[in-house]
């Protein structure tokens, strides 16, 4: 076993987020991490990376362990190369380095700085660290990331500072490593790499994803939730059938609860009677006494909170009747997207292209072909850098984009939504309601006040949110302020860009099913393989695959 944890309390403020976190970590063990937005997944990374000291409970390592972890901030990063950066991250490499380097010039006879020289050139070699630079740039280039060895790693945008985090993790030769959100920048090949370097590592991976693809390949699944861990053997499907079991139980537990909670009531008012109407004094103390341990034991119960519960809709439509009703009862809220499924669909022609040659200073692509029509869906493939975001800009007018060939021609009454994985710098530093109320009007679309509540309600948000920049919004969030952006004009015509990178398993799947049923047509991104296998799509090859 690596490790041991214990979180008994970890609070934000009056806020308690995790209260009965228990897990251990075994050597070679891969475990991904799930759970709702919100509900600490990230800070739970923190704790177990060490940047956060500040909880009650115990997070215990085996002793020599090394345990490397993804950065999710960048301080004192100075002028440092981007294979500088990676090189400094990889345990022992600095020391050994610095042992090469140095000790020639002072050990002289000295025995010891001669062994231990010796050692360090043992070491090293052992390693792999004297082939190491090459086979970092070649792990960068691998990952779409050529030419950038040797740049500040200062100047590398969000994405690619990722991209070079799980390099470096993928190096680092530890006996545990902490991922977070690996996959969100990475095309569908380099994706099927990383996948295939946490299968063959030798090393324990714990990862925090909703990559269901990743899911798929982890030995047990770790869900935050409620304050608390559960913890399902075996990957995301085997997690869907066992949660399905365990929250049909936890469903029959709390019903059990609320009628305690019912009858309890009940007793109280029924020991008063009894009490009020009685003459015998040892009686009017029976009756005192069983509603003193009934209203005790009601408060008790009345403390504990509704748990989360949630099962796939594939599951759901296996449940027997009585757990279905509980189920349809009990279950968590989720984000309501609501988009037009009249089933009459017309066939006329929403996009269309022919010879199709885009780029910028030069064509990123050539003899490009799409014929899309209302209720149809296309899928954009092709690696990073081949042009999908390029295509998807000419399509929205973009005019910095060159046309060198062909025709593109797009309906020029279409109404477009578009889901970025970026929010717009126009919003980020407004209030998630101000944010809202501002989009809306630029789009001279007609909002109110109750509207703009009932809008964050639908894609739970809280009253409190509304008083957020988007700016410091969680991931998640920021995901769901872009579906209400790209739902606002009543859209004919979506374009998607990698919608499932933040958004939890709950809401992957109300968006799979909404756009299951959506009559208007679909362009979408994605390397998602469940969610390709959702929605089916003739596909768009763009670039050398």
């Amino acid at each position: 076993m690596i490790a041991d944890i214990t979180i008994t309390e970890k609070s934000f403020g009056p806020k308690s987020l995790m209260s009965n976190v228990r897990f251990t970590i075994n050597d070679g063990e891969k475990i991904g991490v799930i759970g709702r937005n919100g509900v600490g997944k990230s800070t739970l990374f923190g704790l177990l990376a060490g940047l956060d000291k500040d909880f009650t409970g115990d997070i215990i390592y085996k002793p020599g362990a090394v345990v490397v972890a993804t950065q999710q901030e960048y301080h004192d990063v100075g002028d440092k190369t981007v294979l500088q950066y990676v090189l400094q991250g990889l345990p022992e490499y600095n020391g050994l380095s610095h042992t090469i380097e140095t000790y020639p010039e002072t050990m002289g006879d000295d025995l010891r700085k001669i062994n231990e020289y010796t050692d360090a050139l043992q070491r090293f070699d052992d390693k792999g660290f004297y082939q190491i630079e090459e086979q970092i740039e070649r792990e960068l280039t691998n990952f779409q990331l050529p030419d950038i060895a040797h740049r500040p790693f200062s100047t590398l945008s969000g994405g690619q500072k990722r991209l070079v985090e799980v390099v470096k993790i993928m190096h680092s030769d530890a006996h545990l490593a902490l991922i977070d959100e690996p996959t969100n920048h990475m095309d569908y090949i380099a994706k099927a790499q990383f996948i295939d370097w946490m299968q063959s590592a030798q090393e324990a991976v714990l990862v925090i994803t909703h990559d269901r693809d990743v899911l798929r390949e982890v030995d047990r699944i770790i869900e935050i939730k409620d304050g608390g861990s559960a913890v399902y053997k075996g990957n995301y499907d085997a997690y869907l059938k066992q949660n399905a079991v365990s929250t049909g139980s936890q469903m029959n537990d709390f019903e059990m609860v609320e009628k305690r909670i019912k009858n309890l009531k009940a007793k109280v008012i029924e020991y008063q009677r009894f009490k009020e109407k009685s003459r015998n004094p040892s009686t009017i103390q029976r009756f005192k006494r069983l509603e003193e341990n009934s209203r005790k034991e009601l408060a008790e119960l009345e403390k504990l909170q509704k748990p989360t519960f949630w099962i796939d809709k594939e599951s759901v439509e296996t449940l027997n009747y009585k757990t279905a009703g509980q189920y349809e009862k009990f279950k968590a809220k989720n984000v309501r997207i609501n988009l037009k499924s009249d089933a009459s669909r017309s066939s006329h022609v929403l996009v269309s292209a022919r010879g199709l040659s885009l780029g910028y200073d030069h064509a990123l692509f050539t003899g490009l072909n799409i014929d899309l029509r209302e209720g149809e869906a296309l899928e954009f493939r092709g690696r990073n850098g081949a042009g999908k975001t390029t295509l998807i800009k000419a399509i929205l007018g973009d005019s910095v984009v060159k046309q060198f060939d062909g025709e593109l021609t797009v309906d020029s009454q279409i109404r477009i939504g578009i889901y970025e994985q970026e929010v717009a710098d126009t919003y980020f530093a407004l209030p998630l309601e101000d944010a809202i109320e501002k989009m809306y009007l630029s789009r001279g679309l007609p909002i109110s006040t109750t509207k703009i509540r009932s809008i964050m309600s639908d894609y739970l948000f809280t009253e409190g949110d509304g008083r957020i920049p988007i700016k410091n919004l969680s991931g998640g969030q920021k995901a769901r302020f872009q579906l209400i952006t790209m739902l606002a004009n009543d859209p004919q015509l979506l374009i998607l860009d990698e919608p499932t990178n933040h958004l939890d398993l709950p809401s992957i799947e109300e968006l799979e099913t909404a756009l299951g049923k959506y009559a208007g047509a679909v362009i979408y991104v994605s390397h998602d393989g469940y969610f390709r296998n959702k929605l089916p799509s003739e596909v768009v090859k763009i670039g050398a695959q």
